[in-house]
């Protein structure tokens, strides 16, 4: 049984990260890159959609409003006030990194889809949008989850190459934001489903709808996304075992919303989810 999470403790935390983990600034960077052709040639592609799926907090703030039109003060506070300001410099530090490899800006993608917006509707019935809270919780933290991952393995990869200027004052910094966002999920997701606040029926649309919508991070449910998500899956050793991988961005939700099913690791989908990127990668490379 998870340890009580309340709000009290959840606000907290984010005054915390605001307090502690101010945006990094531009300026803070050092962008002496010694090699930017080797760094370009194993890890463009990887920086590229970093860079993309950072700068979409803009839109993953759109939509939230959307999604939460009766939203709670601390996830306000939270996604407005620390997480949208730190993950908008992430991007556009990573951003001008891969430009000074020689490679053409990110082009994230900032439309609200029209799923989305059908959601959004309907999350104006109370007992819908606390569903909706829940998925935003979920979703918050695999997203983050597979984030800190990758920026582990990028900051081992660039002292690798001699590149110790990235991996100090771009890639360290910024994972060092990450864990906080996803400590937030955690404990939000956590808190809602100890509250007893969600009624069976919710947690079992919450489960269907889960299990339909599944993305992994930056896909926006799209086929080229999902290849060149398998491809940093690849590039970043993450598909020598899948179901490793699975298990450390499905586990939260399998003791949450799936805790009836005793031993699961982590969901089947978030496996299916990997194993599909992968494909879609082998079969169309990065520049599908």
């Amino acid at each position: 049984m998870a340890d009580r999470v309340s709000p009290q403790r959840i606000l907290e935390h984010v005054q915390r990260l605001g307090e502690q983990h101010p945006p990094i600034a531009l300026d803070s960077v050092d962008r002496d890159v010694r090699a930017p052709a080797a760094v370009a040639d194993r890890y463009g592609h990887v920086i590229d959609y970093l860079a993309r799926v950072e700068l979409e907090v803009d839109r993953n703030v759109l939509e939230l409003l959307v999604l939460l039109p009766d939203v709670h003060e601390v996830d306000r506070m939270f996604y407005a006030d620390v997480w949208q300001p730190q993950e908008i410099q992430h991007g556009l530090i990573l951003d001008r990194l891969q430009q000074d490899l020689g490679r053409p800006a990110a082009q994230p993608e900032l439309a609200v889809s029209f799923k989305i917006k059908i959601m959004g509707a309907l999350a104006h019935f109370s007992s819908i949008q606390d569903i909706a809270r829940l998925l935003y919780y979920l979703t918050g933290a695999s997203t983050e989850r597979q984030a800190v991952l990758a920026y582990n393995v990028l900051y081992d990869g660039m002292l690798d190459l001699g590149e110790a200027a990235i991996a100090e004052t771009i890639v360290s910094p910024i994972r060092r934001q990450e864990p906080g966002h996803f400590a937030f999920y955690r404990m939000s997701a956590t808190q809602l489903v100890q509250s007893g606040e969600l009624k069976p029926w919710q947690l079992y649309l919450a489960r269907i709808l889960r299990e339909k919508t599944y993305n992994l991070v930056g896909t926006n449910g799209q086929d080229r996304y999902r290849a060149q998500m398998g491809g940093v899956a690849s590039v970043l050793g993450f598909a020598d075992d899948l179901e490793k991988y699975a298990r450390e961005v499905g586990r939260i939700e399998a003791q949450l919303l799936w805790a009836e099913r005793s031993g699961m690791e982590f969901p089947p989908y978030v496996l299916k989810a990997l194993k599909e990127s992968i494909d879609l990668y082998r079969e169309r490379g990065f520049d599908a």
